[in-house]
């Protein structure tokens, strides 16, 4: 029995090593430089262990390496990574129809919502969804949607008046500030919610979007077993958001949905947007397909509205206002031009079309882009074999049905190829003078091409409206608890300084 036994965990044990290692030799067998890869985390180890953010492990591998392309290891997955700028532009615009999928992050099951996003579809089904959410990104909407934003960062600048009580300033953890104030512009453009929470922190709404968003340990180790055994989590049916998560904003949408049909209620914001899709209420949109979208498909929707306008809009909100406290002189600049607007507008509230002349407002967001782009990576999954030779360096590469293509966003912005001192944080690199000299395929902080962040223009004017009123206000200095220079957290899944986004807001004279 004891021999049986020794020769079962045997075996397993080589088969378990041999299905680990299974693709460690993928880019040594085909000629291309490669990061060598730990058995079952590939190059995710340092990640793992919280000793280096992601956003470092990515920008350290591209500098480590010389070639257009590099080989690399998501868990045991062979990934190619893209250092060259033109093929950048072929895998994302000009041969699309041969990268036109994402890797699929999660299980696929029915019930799950996140698979279901137009973040996670795939061919036509994905092109449908594309067509169907368009229209809520046009210049049209996006002003009627810009008058919801104004009032809501209205309401958190009353709020940080009420919190004054020296002239001296308040000390303020940007994060927080941005995640409430995404949170509450997501709600009101969204789901049609009037939610306010700097008033009731504690709103049934912003906890469940913080509690799904923060991606506990549970919610990471479910992400994890997911990534390293995709079958599995397929059978188990296993979803990394709690039923009770799943089932609070299923009834929030459809419930909405219900009530303005029945009370013949429109408003400026993606659930009127759905209805239409749905022809629930009448609309002037052309459609280009004949799908009926389910109940999943459409709360799925809102689902990834609110992924992808809370953490990531909130995080470009606080590292811009920490560069600008790190560098008072681009500061001064920006405020002179806010003053200048603010005096034209003689107490109005700023306007769509004002916001959009602003050529400083608009160099500095574009470098905070650069500098922390709002995703660190996009990956495509190549549907059609692929073939590239670079014509500046004679380099050849083949990419096959089935196999992972990825960019790394932050490694490019970052490359001092591109970007002379890249980790300076210079907003001239977009005046009007030099923003013609960066080269195609090397700025992409939303990606590029059709499969690009879709509400790209909607995070741009969220970010510009917040700096406004907070400039038009505030003087951004540093506090005890600011982190100057700014260093990476590495214990944490999001992007943030160590000891978090902390600086403090000195009240401007009147």
């Amino acid at each position: 029995m004891l021999l049986e036994l020794l020769a079962f965990v045997v075996i397993g044990g080589v088969a378990f090593y041999y299905w680990a290692t299974k693709n460690s030799d993928f880019f040594k067998n085909r000629n291309i430089e490669y990061e060598k890869p730990m058995i079952l985390f590939g190059n995710s180890w340092e990640i793992l262990m919280k000793r280096k953010t992601g956003f470092q492990v990515l920008c350290e591998m591209h500098e480590r390496h010389k070639g257009i392309v590099y080989g690399a290891f998501d868990m045991r997955e062979p990934v190619l990574m893209i250092r060259d700028p033109e093929l950048v532009k072929q895998v994302t615009t000009k041969d699309f129809d041969h990268f036109v999928n994402r890797q699929i992050l999660t299980s696929t099951t029915s019930e799950n919502l996140f698979a279901h996003s137009l973040f996670m579809l795939e061919n036509d089904k994905w092109r449908d969804m594309r067509s169907t959410l368009s229209p809520a990104f046009t210049g049209s909407k996006m002003r009627q949607m810009f008058q919801l934003m104004v009032q809501t960062v209205d309401e958190a600048m009353s709020y940080l008046k009420t919190q004054q009580t020296s002239v001296d300033g308040i000390d303020v953890d940007v994060k927080d500030l941005t995640t409430r104030l995404t949170n509450d512009i997501i709600a009101s453009t969204a789901f049609g919610l009037q939610v306010n929470s700097f008033r009731d922190k504690e709103n049934e709404f912003y906890i469940k979007a913080k509690r799904a968003i923060s991606f506990t340990g549970l919610q990471q180790l479910k992400m994890l077993f997911i990534v390293i055994f995709p079958k599995v989590a397929e059978k188990l049916k296993m979803d990394i958001f709690e039923k009770s998560f799943t089932d609070y904003f299923m009834n929030l949408v459809l419930g909405t949905m219900k009530y303005r049909q029945e009370h013949n209620i429109h408003r400026p914001d993606m659930i009127n947007l759905l209805m239409e899709a749905r022809g629930m209420i009448p609309t002037e949109v052309q459609k280009t397909y004949f799908r009926q979208w389910t109940d999943l498909e459409l709360v799925a929707q809102c689902l990834l509205f609110l992924f992808a306008g809370f953490e990531p809009s909130s995080g470009v909100m606080s590292f811009a206002a920490h560069e600008l406290m790190e560098n008072p002189e681009v500061q001064q600049k920006l405020y002179e031009e806010i003053a200048e607007i603010d005096k034209d507008l003689q107490g109005t509230p700023v306007s769509y079309e004002m916001l959009q002349k602003m050529s400083y407002m608009d160099m500095v967001v574009s470098e905070v882009l650069r500098k922390w782009p709002v995703a660190g990576v996009t990956d495509r999954i190549c549907n059609k074999e692929f073939e590239y030779e670079s014509k500046e360096t004679g380099e050849r590469v083949v990419v096959k049905k089935g196999e992972k293509v990825r960019i790394s966003m932050c490694g490019m912005q970052r490359d001092p190829r591109y970007y002379e001192n890249p980790n300076v944080f210079d907003p001239e690199r977009f005046s009007a003078e030099n923003k013609g000299k960066i080269e195609n395929g090397t700025y992409m902080p939303f990606g590029l091409g059709p499969r690009n962040c879709i509400g790209n223009r909607f995070a741009i004017l969220e970010v510009k409206t917040f700096l406004y009123y907070l400039l038009r206000d505030y003087s951004l200095e540093p506090c005890a608890k600011s982190c100057v220079p700014l260093v990476l957290d590495p214990t944490s899944i999001q992007l943030l300084p160590k000891g978090g986004f902390w600086l403090k807001l000195k009240p401007r004279k009147a």
